[in-house]
């Protein structure tokens, strides 16, 4: 009997330490953080702060982000501010879903009102913008559940060897039923407001970028100084590069969109961020229209037109100007969003038709 009695004090001993241990996690002073803004970006290079940058980096020391926070099942530590903004770092790929989910399902913030700005480095179709450009999506696709026949073994009318679950061919739209909902739609208004908020941030250029981008005769997009556009996110865990794989990507985006799609930014991560946000939408933790998503391109997705090329993903110049314009870009968004909190924590900004905001 007295080692029932030991084993039951035992226990309750450690359920009540554990429970401690879960309030005391929720935040430092114990309560709920209200978050205006969660920035989501996907990797750093070394120390968040005081060397080369990454894509957190920009935000951490940009804003600045002062306070370290850690999240359970989050593995870089989390910053934030005063003012109610909150920077991850997820992760890259299938590591991007557990963050942030463990993000959304976490007892230390209050998420209800967050707007999400996902802000992370691109390749770049050089049909569309160039390398160094930003490019808020309206559509995200979904390339990670898909056939694929070695193009070797395709038949010979076929423009390659990818092509969707439960089809026969490439260029039909099959199903993805227990997969992914494919295709996921931003709020047209909110990125519109985005967009005119910011087209018109001058994005830095350089000697290096200009030699980057001169071979690229054939592509007048690809070849002018950096922008702010509108452009689509295709998001595959595998990494891509070449021209019969951009064509690919164009194709996929169309199919997806019904049309409605241009395919500008290819990454490994948007595909996964925005399934999660949608799984938890209706718990009413996260508010899903008010979603951002904003890829700058740091490479190009193919070599010029005619020329056989090898991805050049990690090229110096190509980086730099990827991270710069995430904080130069998103930066102006947020910080609109913090200063006119009273305004927009409970109605979604819209553009007018000049392009204003309202």
């Amino acid at each position: 009997m007295r080692n029932l009695w030991f084993r039951i004090v035992l226990a309750l001993t450690l359920a009540l330490g554990l429970g401690l241990a879960g309030a005391q996690a929720a935040s430092p002073s114990g309560k709920r953080l209200p978050v205006k803004v969660v920035i989501v970006t996907t990797f750093e290079i070394g120390a968040d702060t005081g060397d080369m940058a990454g894509e957190f980096q920009p935000w951490v020391e940009g804003w600045p982000l002062k306070h370290e926070i850690a999240i359970p099942g989050v593995r870089h530590v989390a910053r934030y501010s005063d003012d109610g903004v909150l920077a991850i770092v997820s992760d890259m790929r299938g590591r991007t879903r557990e963050s942030v989910a463990a993000l959304i399902l976490s007892d230390q913030f209050d998420l209800t009102q967050a707007y999400w700005i996902v802000s992370g480095i691109a390749g770049v179709d050089p049909a569309v913008a160039s390398v160094g450009s930003a490019a808020w999506a309206r559509y995200v696709v979904d390339a990670d559940p898909i056939y694929e026949l070695d193009e070797r073994d395709m038949p010979a009318d076929w423009p390659h060897g990818l092509y969707s679950n439960d089809a026969e061919r490439p260029n039909v739209k099959g199903k993805a039923e227990g997969s992914s909902a494919m295709v996921w739609t931003l709020d047209k208004g909110l990125v519109d407001w985005a967009y005119g908020l910011t087209r018109e941030v001058g994005l830095p250029d350089s000697p290096g970028l200009q030699a980057l981008r001169a071979p690229y005769v054939g592509d007048p997009e690809g070849q002018k100084p950096p922008f702010v556009l509108q452009g689509d996110a295709l998001g595959t865990v595998r990494f891509w590069h070449g021209a019969h794989r951009t064509q690919w990507a164009h194709d996929w985006v169309k199919l997806w969109t019904d049309g409605a799609g241009t395919f500008t930014m290819t990454d490994c991560e948007d595909q996964g961020i925005l399934d999660v946000l949608d799984a938890h939408a209706a718990s009413g933790r996260i508010d899903r229209r008010r979603v951002l998503v904003l890829r700058t391109g740091s490479n190009y997705s193919r070599g010029p037109l005619g020329q056989a090329s090898l991805p050049h993903v990690f090229h110096g110049e190509g980086l730099k100007a990827g991270f710069d314009a995430t904080f130069l870009v998103g930066g102006v968004v947020a910080r609109e969003l913090v200063g006119h909190w009273d305004r927009y924590a409970t109605t979604l900004p819209t553009a007018t038709p000049t392009g204003r905001s309202r």
